[in-house]
């Protein structure tokens, strides 16, 4: 690991990454791309020194309360996080100024903050968002090696519903011969019932790769999947946009289990609700956009 100080910690959309690269080992992960310009290997983790400071600074200053988010390029609960809590950290400033929060996770370590979620809950709005890819447990301790199996989420998803803190499940990447299959999908979506989670997104069947994560992904094929190597060179070759050929039917039983059990998947509408905070004394919306 590795410390730097920052200028900014706030983007322009509220969002911020309190750490960068990521321990978690998945091994289709887009943030190893090269376009993001991480300068370090990804492993060796980037260290944010002055980000809480900033960001106190900053959520004083701001004139509209607003949701803020964590998450979409490192995970907040890689396991740094148990001895810096700088995630903690943030969730606590979030609540000591009035502000939302939402993240995306992989980690069970979330359930350590539980106190503070339910806290920003109840006096804004606090989602949590997981990412599920795999109803096989082996499977995933293959794709995703150093961070806790799918099952474990999924408690992780039902402790949070029980607290009240509504949830969110990122359904994929979905990997083309490796778990795009209708028991994969239908395993996946039963948890998802079970745990009563509000919406699902869901790009599709497939997966993207860029420069940088294109080649360590069929680094991990060539590894653990020696047969599929080939295969997806020759169907896909140096495309960006990797779709399952099983795309169509996969997407069918997706919508149809949704719409049985109320779920929501109409991906604007779900990033509608993680940017828009409601204000419990007002009744009036803001955007993360504003």
């Amino acid at each position: 690991m590795h410390f730097t100080q920052v200028k900014t910690i706030l983007s322009a959309k509220n969002g911020m990454n309190l750490y960068r690269g990521c321990l978690h080992g998945c091994i289709y992960c887009d943030s190893r791309s090269k376009c993001y310009q991480y300068e370090y290997d990804f492993e060796d983790i980037e260290i944010k020194e002055n980000a809480i400071e900033l960001l106190e600074d900053t959520l004083k200053r701001k004139r509209k309360k607003c949701m803020i988010g964590t998450g979409s390029m490192t995970d907040p609960y890689i396991p740094l996080e148990n001895t810096l809590e700088y995630t903690r950290k943030a969730l606590s400033l979030a609540y000591q100024y009035g502000f939302g929060f939402t993240l995306i996770t992989k980690s069970n370590l979330v359930l350590r903050d539980i106190d503070l979620l339910t806290a920003i809950n109840k006096k804004t709005k606090c989602v949590v968002q997981m990412t599920l890819t795999t109803y096989d447990e082996a499977l995933c301790k293959k794709i995703e090696p150093h961070v806790c199996i799918t099952k474990e989420r999924v408690e992780v998803l039902k402790e949070l519903h029980k607290a009240g803190i509504p949830t969110i499940v990122w359904l994929t990447p979905i990997l083309p011969f490796i778990n795009d299959t209708k028991e994969n999908i239908q395993g996946i979506l039963n948890y998802c019932i079970e745990a009563k989670v509000y919406g699902i997104i869901c790009f599709g069947m497939g997966l993207t790769l860029r420069e940088g994560n294109r080649e360590y992904f069929y680094q991990q094929l060539e590894q653990k999947f020696p047969d599929l190597k080939e295969k997806y060179i020759q169907k896909y070759g140096m495309n960006y946009q990797l779709i399952s050929p099983n795309n169509k039917q996969l997407m069918q039983l997706f919508y149809k289990i949704c719409r049985e059990n109320s779920i929501l998947f109409d991906n604007q509408k779900i990033f509608q609700y993680l940017y828009t905070l409601e204000n419990k004394n007002s009744y009036t919306q803001l955007s993360l956009f504003d």
